[in-house]
């Protein structure tokens, strides 16, 4: 059903933005025909193994997500809904090494996650845990969702019928499993995993029988007995493919994305979600992300970037942004990226305002904010200068960043600009990790002293009223007259010499806000230094 009443700012534009969230909505809506579904509404999913906590993945997953989720709402008036579904009767494999409490969980090895007890004795399992984590973290991003619990869905029955439609099948969808697997896996593969009605273990065993008229498998216990229980009723749960398939089958799963690491698993779960008389979903495959040297990302390895570690250094805004970014092409996720991807952010956002309504819904703005962006956003400044700032005032707290930035922008203050006063904080913070530890200042040749003291009297004698345009005029000018035929490298010779630094600001700018009496006598201190050495 095509939106009958569009949006007096988005007349009809929606229907061929070309932003990779409406092209995925627009899947949906080719797969609906325009028709609300029987169930009477769009299915949206995302998973989570709750074994661990929400991670930077489940963030990026439930984003983009959310994001085709508000693209298809603008193409159609069909209802949505979006459900966070917590794999949370999965057997615990192994100890996380970051858990307390080693010894007691290593007693409830094998035992379903929602059997296990917390090892934090905050809540009454394990998964109880880690799935009020899950949820307290999406609630923390404003997520609208509904959460299922795998425990739940299977033990209350909603997955019954779906279990028996499955067991009924049960040959035709081991011809699909067995080919998969190694010979190893192949001996004592079933897609059923009966939970042992003494230890609580999830078990992987061999099935001697079905019997679909009883609804029951028979399967070889490891102390030697044979076992007959029921699939039903939570008495079995389902290995992992095999289970993806039925959830999209039991609860009609119309969109659910997935990374590149489960491509052929979306393609064995898709077989058997037809086999089962089902649909598969839409789905989006997603490229995982890569270090700093552009290897994967790896939990073992520990060369991953934590979402707790990026929002120690950048405002949430910065990382929904990376995330929108080309979800299909492979990118790097390492501390080094923020400053840039915060300073995109910021480019966009400025830009939004005057955008003609149809480029709006192309911009990453938009998918952030659900077209609806806070003012609240704008900045006078970009990240990077305010890191250029710390760096040449050695900040160590805000207040010393403010205190240049008011004079800067007298307009300017923490209430009238919050994301200013944001990334102030946050400036600070990256300079004192990721910058002061690494600057070495770099002395002067002849050339680039007498420049440096040609930039310093021209400075004196310039009043604090510049513009930031006539500064960077300056500076030009100078690099000209003392012969840097290339003035990238006057420009890196201001970096190296003032900064420390490789790498700078638009000098024109950073002078503006640092002061010009503030830089002559950086220089003079740069000079100085270097006759000291």
């Amino acid at each position: 059903m095509i939106k009958n009443t569009p949006s007096p700012e988005y007349p009809i534009s929606a229907q061929h933005a070309k932003a990779w969230p409406f092209e995925e909505a627009r899947k949906i809506l080719t797969r609906l025909n325009g028709k609300i579904p029987e169930k009477g509404y769009v299915l949206f999913q995302t998973g989570y193994g709750p074994s661990g906590l929400p991670h930077i993945g489940t963030f990026g997953e439930v984003l983009r997500t959310t994001m085709i989720r508000h693209a298809f709402e603008q193409l159609s008036d069909i209802p949505t809904r979006l459900i966070a579904f917590s794999d949370d009767m999965d057997g615990l494999r192994k100890v996380p090494d970051n858990i307390p409490n080693q010894d007691m969980l290593k007693e409830n090895l094998n035992k379903p996650l929602s059997d296990v007890p917390d090892p934090f004795d905050t809540y009454p399992s394990f998964a109880a845990h880690n799935n009020a984590r899950l949820r307290q973290f999406l609630d923390q991003f404003g997520f609208d969702y509904q959460f299922k619990s795998a425990t739940e869905t299977y033990r209350e029955g909603t997955f019954d019928q779906a279990l028996l439609n499955l067991l009924s099948k049960y040959d035709q969808i081991m011809a699909i499993m067995l080919p998969t697997l190694g010979a190893e896996r192949q001996a004592t593969y079933s897609p059923f995993l009966p939970i042992c009605p003494k230890t609580g273990h999830v078990l992987q065993v061999p099935v001697i029988a079905t019997d679909t008229l009883k609804g029951t498998i028979t399967y070889a216990h490891p102390d030697g007995q044979q076992v007959e229980t029921p699939v039903t009723g939570g008495h079995c749960k389902l290995q992992w493919k095999a289970d993806w398939a039925m959830r999209w089958y039991a609860l009609q799963v119309d969109y659910e994305m997935s990374g590149k690491d489960l491509s052929e698993s979306v393609k064995v779960s898709s077989k058997i979600t037809r086999l089962l008389g089902g649909r598969a979903p839409e789905n989006l495959t997603y490229e995982l992300f890569l270090d700093e040297q552009g290897e994967k990302i790896s939990k073992s390895k520990g060369n991953g970037l934590s979402m707790e570690e990026w929002l120690a250094y950048a405002p949430q805004e910065s990382l929904a942004y990376f995330m929108y970014l080309k979800p299909k092409t492979a990118k790097k996720l390492y501390f080094g990226v923020i400053p840039k991807v915060m300073d995109e952010y910021l480019s966009h956002f400025a830009a939004f305002e005057n955008l003609e309504p149809e480029k709006k819904l192309e911009s990453p703005i938009w998918h952030i904010h659900n077209g609806k962006p806070p003012h609240s956003h704008h900045s006078p400044l970009s990240f990077s200068l305010l890191l250029n700032l710390a760096s040449a005032s050695n900040a160590e707290e805000k207040a010393v960043m403010w205190g240049f930035i008011s004079r800067y922008a007298p307009e300017a203050t923490p209430t009238t600009y919050p994301m200013l006063d944001q990334m102030a904080d946050f400036a600070v913070r990256y300079f004192r990790d990721f910058i002061k530890p690494t600057k070495q200042y770099t002395q002067p040749d002849a050339k680039a002293r007498v420049a440096l003291m040609a930039l310093r009297d021209h400075l004196q004698g310039q009043g604090e009223n510049q513009t930031a345009e006539d500064l960077q005029n300056i500076v030009f000018r100078v690099g000209k007259d003392n012969q840097y035929e290339n003035l990238r490298d006057w420009f890196k010779t201001l970096y190296t010499v003032l900064l420390g630094q490789d790498q700078g600001p638009r000098m024109g700018s950073f002078i503006a806000l640092y002061g010009v009496a503030e830089t002559t006598a950086l220089i003079d201190a740069a000079l100085n230094r270097a006759v000291e050495d």
